[in-house]
């Protein structure tokens, strides 16, 4: 699974714990809802910025959103 695909669920696991709806998500972050549904969906490759912007509005750090299994497997095997 690509880094972008990883971030996307990620996100959307996130949102979802949250109750939240991907308008909501993208009202809170200041961002487009058609932005945040295609890097739920992989489609998208995603800014630090714009990480930082969704984890705030999601309640967590940087680092909470890092600390998942998901980025534990290298698949680039470096």
């Amino acid at each position: 699974m690509d880094i972008k695909s990883k971030i996307g669920i990620r996100i959307r696991n996130l949102r979802e714990q949250q109750n939240m709806s991907q308008k909501d998500l993208a009202f809170s972050a200041d961002l487009d809802r058609s932005y945040i549904a295609s890097v739920e969906n992989g489609q998208r490759n995603i800014s630090i910025v714009n990480i930082e912007k969704v984890s705030i509005a999601l309640g967590v750090t940087l680092q909470e959103f890092f600390n998942n299994d998901k980025f534990d497997n290298d698949s680039t095997g470096s």
